[in-house]
Order: structure tokens, then C-alpha cells, then sequence
């Protein structure tokens, strides 16, 4: 039943069973009508399921109270039970007359929707379910006013059937909105209030209230409020909420910060950059709701399922009829085969893919991965090559100090103090990097002044009554001196080297490069115990990337590669018979991303809504990649299981509903049947509700799957 065997062009039915029971079939009067049969019920808003949730639990309360006097009153089930009814004048009436309402009132929702799929020409489990409540209610006036035989009274059989499918309803709609708790949770993660800076000192105003260019304070333990870019102070920033990363992260005077982030040890004076609808939290959210609302090649499999489900029940209540009223009576007849077409309703079949999807893309969303395409999640267990970029994805995508090679007497620390000295008034990347390096350190730096730099050359400036310079080997050249016999090997692994050159003496060498992230050494172990091959594609030139893949022990170097034409890479893999998942930065990896079977993007944290990939990672992880293919496998594997449930639960249950067993005494009650349906929906349930148990956190994926390797 896997999903590979389903036609991609086939759209099965406009919109899978659930989705068309929780439109409103849920109270479809006095609220604005139903909806069609595309869309996730509730598309305005993430609270649609839980408001279906209530109207179910409500109809379904009534409905019970209701069907209680009803079936305390069927004559037949005082028989069965051996009690007499009172002799009271019209107790006879009171079954009929309840059951009439329990049909129309809390059989509307069945009703309604049989209608729309009889209009949209796609029969299915609301048909069914209209159907076998139609026939009852039919048989049971017929015994009532004298037309037919005294037991075809399915009164209090109808009223717990209506009772039985609201309750598979209620269970149905309030799993359903469990899944869309992701959207609660990253709602709430704004606060309620913000402090915004102004002439006279601050005010308190809602998030709602800020604008581009306003200052907020945020203070210790206290939650961002808008995306923004820190004006003054440094704070480890909490953003697991928005990354998945366990571990909080420094950010201070120019960096940026996103809402819902929480500055946990001291305040920040941040202005606000994007609000409302332009925040990184609201892209986030909207991945999440089109996640959740999209159609998956999975769901159209269910849908076919239940649309040749419904030929597979018609078909076998035809034949039980015609058999019954062959070997048996009219009344056996009707009995049988309104059983049959209430045993044959799909209503697991319904729950058996959007139950699974919904919460897969809600634990994804809990654990910093944000699905866009759900063809992306499922095709994501059959990838068998990961292309990665380099600059961003397995490194930082900024310069670090990797080596410090001292000479003329200093020491490592005393000459990294020197350069960064020289270099502190600089912003070009390799003067920040330096910096950080010997602030990482904790190193005091000399007074430095009459700081000046040249382009391709290098800085020069008066360090401690020394004049230092600090370049590259066209400084060298135009000083007249010799590189240090390190730096050669240094620059053919394709790291870029500066050397520092005191009063006219070389005094050693600093080596610069992107640094590789720790994560990526795990995430590439773990692909491979995933049984998958690893290649690195970059613009980078051959030394660069060949350092960092032999690093990291990745399978293929592609190196040299224009953005443009990485895609054809990715196309020449796929040539060779592989499924490609292709993970980048989003920007200059598009045509990639868009190629690749799955196409994740990384790093994306303050730029979500990235179109060119099915998956986005809002941190910068590479280990989320191995999260993703533990989410699909195990979502497919809930699938398959919840598929076979549902529809070997039909196969095996219709020909007992039938009477197939009849001639050793055995025949399945209409009321049995009903209920054996509702348990198949609970199971259906509670067997996705499993996929709760896993921790989609990178480190816990890593860790489990080098385990099992």
C-alpha cells in the first residue's frame, strides 16, 4: 500500500473523508454553510477543529440523552433484556418519535454530507453512514404503524448508531485539533506586553502596536516581541522554540533577533525591524497551517481506498440482500444488510493518513523543522543520496581562526593579542574574526592607535609604541619579506592566511577559514549509518571543499560549481537512478532545492517563506536532516499501519456483517457492528497519537541512529 504505487496526476478525491466530515457537516446551519471538499476545516484560522470538536461533543451529548429513553422504551430490548414497559398510555410512540429526531437532528451531519458527495459525484463514508441510518429509520416506521414485521424496530438500534458515529466524530475532531497545537504554542510564545522606548522614558503597548524603527527593552527572562536587530547590550538568547536547538545562543550589538526568542541573563535594547504578519514567528506559523492543510500522495491513496471502499460495501449489501431474501426472509434481508453498510462505513480509513500527517508536521514544526510540501516529507524516506552545500550549511559561513603560528619570541596568545589589537577598529570580516578570537580567549588587548588599512593589503597601526602590520602576501611583498614555511601548507588546504609583521619583522601567522559547524561531523556520521551517500557541492575552489569533505569523510567533492549549475548536478544524480535530497541555504541553491526530489533549506530562521524547498530548517543544524528522514519513516510506518487497520479491519468484518456464518449460528447485530466500527476508529487514533513519543531534537535523532548503527 505504499505510496510510490499511486498515480501523482490522479487527485483521488478533492479533499480526503475527514476533511469533508469536520467542514460542517458540524453544524452546518447557522455556520455559514459547508464548506467545499478541498480544504482542512477551519482554513481561516487553526481553531477550526477544536470548534468541530465542541459541536460534535455537544450534539453528541444530546444525541446520548436522548437515545437513552429511546432505547429504555423499544419494546424489543425489553424482550431481550426480560423486563415489562410500564403500561403508560403512548410509550409506544416515545422510540419512534425520539428516533425520528435523533435522525434528523444528529444525523444532519451525515446527511448533509451525503448530499455533497452524491452532488460531487464521490461517493463515500458520509454516503454510507446516510444510508444506514435512512434504512433503519424507514424499517423501523414500517414496524411501527403495522406495514412491516414487529422486529424490524431498529429504533434503538439507529439511536446508538447516530450516538456511536458522533462520538467517532467528537474522537476524530478533538485528535485533529490536538495536531494544530504547534500553532497555539508558537502564538503564545509572544508576550503579552512590550516595552517600547520613548522620549520620556518607555510604555507599556501590545506587539500589535509596534512599527518598523521603534526601540523596545527587553528584559531578563522577558520574550522578543517583534523581529528585530539589538541596539545595545549582549544576552544568550533562548531560541529553541524557534530552531529546535537545545542550547542558547550569544547575540549582541548588531545582531539579529527574532519574536518569540527569550533573552535569558541580561536586558537588550532592540529596534524593531518586521511585525505582525512579516515575522519570522508568522511565516512559521503559515508553513505549518499550509502543511496542515495540504493534500499528500499518501492522503489521495486513502482516498481511492474509500472511494472503492463504497463500491466494495454497496456491492456487498447488494449481495446480501439478494442471498437473505433467498435463503431467509425480508427481515433477515433488511436486518443483514443494513448491518453490512453500517460495518462497511470508512470512517478509520477517513483518520487513517490526515491523523498521521497532522501531527508529523506538528512534531517537525516542535522540533525546528518547517514542512511546506508533505510530498516532500514522504518522499524523504526513500532518499538515497544527500547533496550538501558547504558555505552555511556545513560550515558558518564566516571566517574563524583555526591556527595561530607564533615567531620571534611570542607566544600563540601574545601574538593573537597583537593582530587583534591592530585589527579592532576594522569591520572586514577576517579583522571580526580575529577579534572574536582573542575576545574567546579572554585576552586583554594592547592599546592600539593611528589605525589605518589598505584594500588586498592589509591593516597597519601603532600597537603598544610597536608599528604593526597585518595582511595578506601582497603586505609581504611590498614589505619585502618571507612567508613563514606554514602558511604554504596552510594556504594548499585552502585556508587564507595573515601574517603579522612587527617593526619590520615577521612574528608569526594566523590561519582563517570557514568554520565547519561541530553539528555537521554527527549529521554526516548518522546519513551514512542511514545507509545514504554524501556529497558536497560548492562554488568553492578544489582545496576549500576537498579540506572540509575530507574533515567531515564525506563520499563525493563537487567543487568549482556556478549556483545555476547545480542544479544540473543534482539532475545528473537522478540520471543515475537516485533519490536526491539536496540541502542549501535557500538563496543561491534554489534551482537545486527546486530540483531535488526533496529540497531542504537551512538556516532559515529570519527567512522562512523560501519557495524553492519542501522543508525548511528554522535553525542551522545540518543534524535536523537526519530528523527529517526519522519523522518520514516513522509517519510512513503509521501510515501503512493505520491503511491496513482500516481497510483489512472492512474486508474481514463485512462478510460477518453479511451472515457468512450464519449456518453455525452466528450473525453479527447491527448495534456489535456499530461499535466494532468505533473501535477501529480509536485504534486508528491512538496509533498515530504514537508519533508523540519521538523527539525530533537533532542531538536525539543523531544519538538514536548512531546507536542502532
Amino acid at each position: 500500500m505504499g505510496d510510490e504505487h499511486v498515480d501523482a496526476g490522479h487527485e483521488g478525491h478533492a479533499g480526503h473523508v475527514a476533511q469533508r466530515e469536520s467542514e460542517a457537516r458540524a453544524e452546518h446551519a447557522g455556520h455559514g454553510g459547508h464548506a467545499g471538499h478541498g480544504g482542512h476545516a477551519g482554513h481561516g484560522g487553526h481553531g477550526g477543529h477544536a470548534d468541530h470538536a465542541a459541536q460534535f461533543r455537544s450534539r453528541f451529548w444530546i444525541v446520548l440523552a436522548l437515545a437513552v429513553p429511546t432505547v429504555a422504551c423499544s419494546s424489543m430490548v425489553a424482550s431481550l433484556l426480560g423486563y415489562a414497559l410500564p403500561d403508560v398510555p403512548g410509550i409506544a410512540w416515545v422510540s419512534p418519535v425520539l428516533g425520528t429526531i435523533i435522525y434528523a437532528w444528529g444525523g444532519w451531519p451525515f446527511l448533509r454530507g451525503a448530499v455533497d458527495e452524491l452532488r460531487a459525484r464521490q461517493p463515500g463514508m458520509m454516503l454510507l453512514v446516510a444510508l444506514a441510518i435512512t434504512v433503519a429509520l424507514v424499517a423501523s416506521w414500517m414496524a411501527s404503524l403495522g406495514l412491516a414485521a414487529h422486529h424490524l424496530d431498529f429504533w434503538w438500534e439507529l439511536a446508538l448508531l447516530v450516538a456511536i458515529m458522533l462520538l467517532g466524530h467528537w474522537i476524530e475532531m478533538r485528535s485533529l485539533a490536538q495536531t494544530t497545537s504547534a500553532l497555539d504554542a508558537l502564538a503564545a510564545l509572544l508576550p503579552d506586553e512590550a516595552e517600547r522606548v520613548t522620549a520620556s522614558g518607555t510604555e507599556r503597548v501590545a506587539p500589535a502596536e509596534l512599527q518598523v524603527g521603534d526601540v523596545v527593552v527587553v528584559r531578563p527572562g522577558a520574550a522578543v516581541p517583534a523581529d528585530g536587530r539589538i541596539l545595545d547590550g549582549s544576552a544568550a538568547l533562548d531560541e529553541s522554540m524557534i530552531t529546535g536547538e537545545s542550547s542558547t545562543v550569544a547575540r549582541s550589538v548588531g545582531d539579529a533577533v527574532t519574536a518569540g526568542t527569550v533573552a535569558t541573563d541580561s536586558s537588550l535594547r532592540v529596534e524593531v525591524v518586521a511585525t505582525g504578519e512579516d515575522t519570522a514567528l508568522a511565516g512559521i506559523r503559515r508553513l505549518v497551517a499550509d502543511a496542515q492543510s495540504s493534500t499528500s500522495r499518501a492522503q489521495r491513496l486513502a482516498d481511492r481506498a474509500a472511494a472503492l471502499l463504497f463500491w466494495f460495501a454497496l456491492g456487498a449489501a447488494a449481495v446480501t440482500a439478494v442471498a437473505w431474501l433467498l435463503v431467509g426472509t425480508p427481515e433477515e434481508a433488511v436486518v443483514r444488510t443494513v448491518t453490512v453498510l453500517v460495518i462497511a462505513c470508512p470512517h478509520a480509513l477517513g483518520l487513517a493518513i490526515p491523523l498521521v500527517v497532522a501531527i508529523a508536521t506538528e512534531r517537525a514544526a516542535r522540533g525546528g523543522v518547517l514542512v511546506r510540501d508533505r510530498l516532500a516529507l514522504e518522499r524523504m524516506r526513500s532518499v538515497d543520496v544527500v547533496v550538501l552545500d558547504k558555505t552555511g550549511t556545513l560550515t558558518r559561513g564566516e571566517p574563524a581562526v583555526l591556527a595561530v603560528e607564533p615567531a620571534g619570541g611570542l607566544d600563540a596568545d601574545a601574538l593573537l593579542a597583537l593582530a587583534a589589537a591592530a585589527e579592532s577598529d576594522s569591520e572586514h570580516p577576517l579583522a571580526r574574526a580575529i577579534v572574536r578570537a582573542a575576545h574567546d580567549r579572554a585576552l586583554t588587548l594592547p592599546v592600539a592607535s593611528d589605525a589605518s588599512s589598505s584594500p588586498a593589503v592589509g591593516v597597519v597601526a601603532t600597537v603598544a609604541g610597536a608599528r604593526v602590520h597585518v595582511g595578506g602576501p601582497r603586505m609581504l611583498r611590498d614589505r619585502g619579506l618571507e612567508a613563514l614555511d606554514v602558511a604554504r601548507r596552510w594556504e594548499s588546504e585552502g585556508s587564507t592566511v595573515l601574517h603579522v609583521e612587527r617593526d619590520g619583522a615577521v612574528v608569526g601567522a594566523i590561519r582563517l577559514a570557514d568554520e565547519i559547524r561541530p553539528e555537521s561531523f554527527d549529521a554526516v556520521r548518522a546519513l551514512h549509518a542511514l545507509g545514504m551517500e554524501v556529497v558536497l557541492l560548492t562554488g568553492d575552489a578544489e582545496p576549500v571543499a576537498r579540506a572540509v569533505g575530507d574533515a567531515l569523510g564525506i563520499d563525493r567533492v563537487v567543487a568549482g560549481v556556478r549556483p545555476e549549475d547545480k542544479a544540473d548536478h543534482v539532475a545528473a544524480l537522478q540520471a543515475e537512478g537516485r533519490t536526491v535530497a539536496m540541502v542549501g541555504d535557500g538563496v543561491n541553491d534554489a534551482p537545486a532545492l527546486a530540483r531535488a526530489d526533496v529540497g531542504i533549506a537551512i538556516g532559515a530562521g529570519t527567512d522562512v517563506a523560501i519557495g524553492s524547498a519542501g522543508v525548511i530548517l528554522a535553525g542551522s543544524d545540518p543534524r535536523s536532516v537526519v530528523s527529517i528522514v526519522e519523522l518520514s519513516r516513522a509517519g510512513y510506518a503509521k501510515m501503512r499501519q493505520n491503511l491496513w487497520w482500516a481497510a483489512g479491519y472492512n474486508l474481514l468484518s463485512v462478510p460477518l456483517a453479511a451472515g457468512v456464518l450464519a449456518p453455525i449460528g452466528f450473525v453479527l447485530p447491527m448495534s456489535v457492528g456499530a461499535l466494532l466500527m468505533s473501535a477501529s476508529t480509536v485504534v486508528v487514533a491512538a496509533n498515530a497519537q504514537l508519533l508523540r513519543r519521538l523527539d525530533l531534537r537533532p542531538e536525539r535523532s543523531v544519538a538514536r541512529v548512531l546507536h542502532d548503527a
